[in-house]
């Protein structure tokens, strides 16, 4: 009688699990030291001057400002200033997720920081592909900003076909969410492209070295006044906002 060979497909399995539980430890210490040394990074001042006349500030990161100590965040407080509220880039095109999304949308809401989540947008691309790559990525809650769309470029398209890419993303992500979104584009680019097309959207208007408030035709309702600030917990600079209103006027924004 021929002998029976051993089945070593538990071995292997067994390997493969191991392997993959090192990973994630692995994985999980590198975030936990990333944040460690994020949490190291402290500042007296958010090194930049502060407009006055508003009383609800906040700032938007992106991967770039790679892994965040939330808690420095949400706990630093210059002069009664502080941060409110933060927008953070969720997806750029058709197929890309920024790298820090997912960490930094679970661990502001854990932390009772409003939030938002904004795509940057390829005008040549397909409008309602990168409409539901945005989709796909971010799980909004009650209490969170409006969907936000970042536009900052033409592409090689002309005004009107711009702005008919647009009008898709806009209308694929209210016609899913229920909410209508925000429109983000610096004033330059607004004025020549978008102007007089999406009144009825909400506006934050990228325009530094303003003294008061961005140089635009129509109302907006948040700034973007500066890209090098400073916050406890964040190792390199940061764009700062405020909102034009209330803290009645925000919660009324919120979502429901």
């Amino acid at each position: 009688m021929a002998k029976k060979k051993k089945n070593k497909g538990w071995i292997v399995a067994l390997l493969f699990l191991a392997a993959a539980l090192i990973t994630v430890i692995s994985f999980n210490a590198y975030d936990w030291w990333l944040e460690r040394k994020a949490s190291l990074a402290r500042y007296k001042e958010f090194g930049i001057p502060i407009p006055t006349g508003y009383s609800i500030h906040g700032i938007d990161v992106s991967r770039y400002q790679q892994v965040i100590d939330w808690n420095g965040v949400k706990n630093m407080e210059v002069a009664g200033v502080k941060i409110n509220f933060v927008f953070i880039k969720a997806s750029e095109g058709e197929t890309d997720e920024d790298l820090q999304f997912r960490r930094n949308w679970r661990k502001t809401k854990e932390l009772g920081l409003v939030r938002g989540a904004y795509h940057y947008f390829y005008p040549q691309k397909n409008a309602v592909i990168q409409a539901q790559n945005y989709l796909d990525l971010v799980s909004f809650s009650k209490g969170d900003l409006p969907p936000v769309l970042d536009v900052e470029e033409r592409g090689n398209l002309s005004a009107e076909v711009l702005r008919s890419q647009i009008k898709k993303w806009l209308a694929e992500v209210e016609n899913s969410t229920g909410v209508k979104p925000i429109i983000y584009s610096n004033v330059d680019f607004y004025e020549k492209y978008l102007a007089g097309y999406f009144d009825e959207y909400l506006f934050w208007a990228a325009h530094y070295q303003q003294p008061s408030g961005p140089r635009t035709s129509r109302s907006w309702n948040f700034w973007q006044h500066n890209e090098a600030g400073r916050v406890n917990g964040i190792l390199s600079k940061v764009d700062f906002n405020v909102f034009n209103g209330d803290s009645t006027a925000f919660a009324n924004l919120l979502i429901k």
